[in-house]
């Protein structure tokens, strides 16, 4: 009984910083970044290379590299473009980011109180802070691309369809957690509804955390926003490693080819 009396004035707060959500949400960032087609190393495009070969069916090292780096930012481009436009997040099941576990009892009480509309509005806000977030990736995976080594190569092109992906993951995942972090932060901060609920659960006691589960929102936006970009870049490699016709150009269509 009095686990449920505390639980209750929780409860009725969250209702009240729903309640806190401005009418208008403001607009945000255009389209994404350039085109990733400089970063390939080297600008010409001749096979007649004096590179020792690779054990890839008869390909220089050259056209391994350059092919696996196409493939790269071939797929980092679709995944940006895919979640970094209007809706880009809050429209896709796969990647929607939901409200914060424990809250969605509170869901339950506002739908209750026929407020379910401030719900939604909670978790749009959270899916526009991601969409924001994402272009900004686009710099940090550029620079992975650049770095990466010959065994780097080597090991995403002869492994499972997702090694690229854990390249990036295991190469690139804190940096990109520190850079859209910040963003989220801010757009986070411009709405109403998600600033009150980060100064509601700051003032909160250990009892009323556990509730709500996932009491820092900014973290938890930012490990939502990786997870769906991460799921966009394997469905996107995986594509262009089993599907012919995802192998846009000569280079794509060589090297994958000669690992099938």
């Amino acid at each position: 009984m009095l686990l449920r009396n505390y639980y209750r004035p929780v409860l009725f707060a969250a209702i009240a910083v729903f309640a806190l959500m401005p009418a208008a949400h403001a607009g945000f960032r255009e389209d994404l970044m350039k085109s990733f087609g400089t970063l390939l190393n080297g600008s010409g495009t001749s096979s007649s290379s004096a590179s020792t070969k690779s054990p890839a069916a008869g390909l220089t090292q050259t056209e391994m590299s350059r092919g696996i780096k196409e493939a790269l930012s071939k797929g980092v481009n679709v995944a940006i473009d895919q979640l970094g436009r209007r809706n880009g997040f809050l429209d896709d099941a796969a990647v929607r980011i939901p409200l914060p576990s424990g809250l969605d009892q509170v869901a339950s009480v506002l739908r209750q109180f026929h407020q379910q509309e401030l719900a939604d509005k909670f978790v749009a806000t959270m899916n526009h802070a991601a969409e924001q977030a994402v272009p900004q990736a686009a710099e940090v995976f550029a620079g992975a691309i650049r770095h990466m080594t010959l065994q780097d190569v080597r090991g995403i092109l002869q492994g499972p369809d997702d090694a690229a992906t854990e390249y990036f993951r295991r190469t690139s995942g804190a940096e990109l957690a520190a850079r859209l972090r910040p963003i989220i932060a801010r757009a986070t901060n411009k709405a109403g509804v998600t600033l009150a609920y980060k100064k509601m659960i700051a003032e909160a006691g250990p009892m009323a955390r556990m509730f709500v589960g996932d009491s820092n929102l900014d973290a938890y936006i930012t490990k939502k926003t990786l997870d769906g970009l991460f799921l966009k870049i394997a469905a996107e490699e995986k594509s262009i490693r089993t599907q012919p016709a995802a192998r846009t150009t000569d280079l794509l269509k060589k090297v994958f080819s000669s690992v099938r």
